[in-house]
């Protein structure tokens, strides 16, 4: 006879084994991909692989690593970085704790964007969401590429279902995987335009580039874009729905023709030749329900990502604007720039310069190319190292005339950058282990000191660093200024019209604010004209009652 432990442990075991057909755990996920997939996924989050290795072997080594890139990527994360993710969350952090990392992190896994198993399972349905943070015309040259008729008129919701429909189809013809997706899904992109949704999105383009390491980033960051666009879409939504839950039939009723109107054009709804004011209220309530959940279609409609939602066009308005915002922002930087500066911005990405331009002429051409990425280290590289990185650079990859720059007790920050690029131009001409040392250090120290820079600058190095930009200081300005405005010269000089932490996410913030209030002045004065109604209807009955009285 079976004792009752026994039965629990084989009961236990069952279970066990049936969780393990059926939950959607990240083992499930990377188990059917193709070894190209899992070698793809690897070279993506720079995790070197043995090759040739067997499956078994990739499997191991992406399992060791998915954690801390799928379910938990802020595990590498600053403090910095934690903070404004909190912030963003509307989170407050407390002022101690800013430089407290494990708290920080703590804090930031309780109000992650989406729960582990979301997480693990995201990749197996990746054309759900990955097409979601992509541009209008992006969609549309997708579908053209693959054959897909899209029907007039060409609204987003349509490109995108269509697009959706036809992903693992163009994928199998064009003889490629679809899970993990390859180079394919991009054929259409130019390499500036890669750059330029990593610049939307607020993420850094790799440092030096090519297109497989610019598709790369854009593969590997897609989730995390989509994860932030919806939050924020999300938030947007739950506060224009906030605003519409007080607009009662009392207040519509209370509107005048032009308000209701007015109300319709700023809400996009369309509004036939001839409508009358009925009509006109009528509109305005079933919009209403709408975006309250008060219609037999509303589950569908607030699923971000669905063909119809509301929000994913909300979020691509919002990123027309932010990247507008972002495009205005690096003009007024550059339209500061000196000569020299202009011309080693357009050196730095392999951009010719006609002989004897003129300053117009030079900042045009930057302009044209804000979202081309710069071609490789180059001597422009040196100009925002620290003193200290300066030295050990020569001291490491530097010839005896380098080395001897570099131990000189009052050599200045300028003399070390002079020794340093002429180091590097040796070494870039005599190529082999001489340049492969050169840039090896470049990027270990470019890595490690990308949120530190300047940090470690004299007041007197900062202000000519400046100057290099033809940025003037103004008078009496506080060191942490001078930095704070080095840090954004020299964003955008090394990666063009670059958007500075989450510029889509602050415009759709402000597009959601502007939607309350619009509303909320509206309710007012609707409330406004409702009370006088009333008061007015209440003083009539009185007089009427009054008049009554006396005749009785």
């Amino acid at each position: 006879m079976w004792r009752l432990r026994d039965i629990l442990v084989v009961g236990l075991a069952v279970s066990g084994a049936a969780a393990s057909n059926w939950f959607p755990g990240h083992k499930t996920v990377y188990n059917k991909w193709h070894e190209t997939e899992l070698e793809r996924w690897l070279s993506d989050q720079n995790i070197p692989y043995p090759t040739p290795a067997d499956r078994k072997d990739l499997e191991d080594l992406v399992s060791k690593h998915w954690n801390n890139y799928v379910v938990e990527p802020y595990n590498s994360w600053d403090t910095q970085q934690l903070s404004a993710y909190l912030q963003s969350k509307g989170n407050d952090v407390v002022k101690g704790a800013q430089k407290n990392k494990d708290s920080l992190l703590s804090q930031v896994k309780a109000n992650w964007y989406e729960t582990e198993d979301a997480a693990n399972s995201a990749w197996a349905n990746a054309r759900d969401w990955i097409l979601d943070t992509w541009t209008d015309s992006h969609l549309k040259a997708f579908c053209d590429k693959h054959g897909i008729p899209v029907p007039q008129p060409r609204t987003r919701d349509t490109l995108l279902q269509k697009a959706r429909e036809a992903y693992q189809t163009a994928a199998e013809k064009a003889g490629e995987t679809a899970a993990y997706p390859g180079d394919w899904l991009y054929s259409t992109w130019s390499e500036s335009d890669l750059k330029e949704w990593l610049d939307t999105h607020g993420f850094p383009a790799p440092q030096p580039t090519t297109r497989d390491k610019l598709i790369a980033s854009v593969r590997r960051n897609s989730r995390l874009a989509y994860l932030k666009a919806k939050s924020e879409s999300d938030t947007a939504a739950e506060k224009i729905q906030a605003a519409y839950a007080y607009l009662t039939d009392t207040i519509i009723d209370a509107w005048s023709e032009s308000q209701l109107k007015e109300f319709c054009d700023k809400n996009g709804i369309p509004v036939p030749q001839g409508t009358k004011v009925n009509e006109l209220r009528a509109l305005v309530r079933k919009h209403r329900a709408e975006l309250l959940g008060d219609t037999v279609g509303a589950t569908a409609k607030s699923a971000f990502g669905a063909a119809t939602s509301n929000a994913a066009n909300q979020y691509a308005k919002a990123t027309d604007s932010a990247s507008l915002a972002a495009q205005d922002a690096f003009d007024q930087a550059i339209n500061k720039w000196s000569d020299s500066r202009l011309k080693a911005y357009l050196d730095a990405r392999g951009v010719p310069v006609p002989h004897a331009s003129k300053t117009d002429e030079l900042r045009a051409l930057v302009r044209k190319h804000a979202h081309k990425a710069s071609s490789g280290w180059q001597a422009w590289t040196f100009d925002d190292f620290s003193y200290d990185n300066l030295k050990n650079y020569l001291l490491e990859n530097g010839n005896a005339a380098a080395k001897a720059a570099a131990k000189k007790k009052d050599a200045t920050r300028e003399e070390l950058v002079t020794a340093a690029q002429s180091a590097y131009s040796s070494a870039s001409s005599a190529g082999g282990s001489q340049y492969a040392s050169a840039t090896s250090y470049l990027a270990s120290v470019t890595a490690a000191a990308k949120h530190n820079a300047f940090d470690t600058w004299s007041e007197s190095e900062l202000k000519a660093y400046l100057d290099s930009y033809g940025v003037p200081v103004p008078q009496n300005s506080k060191i942490d200024e001078l930095r704070a405005e080095a840090r954004k010269q020299s964003t955008y000089f090394r990666y063009g019209s670059s958007s500075p932490g989450g510029t889509v996410l602050a415009k759709l913030g402000e597009t959601a604010r502007e939607g309350w209030r619009w509303v909320a002045e509206q309710l007012h004065l609707g409330s406004e004209v409702a009370r006088k109604e009333a008061a007015e209807a209440s003083a009539e009955a009185k007089k009427q009652s009054e008049k009554l009285r006396n005749e009785l």
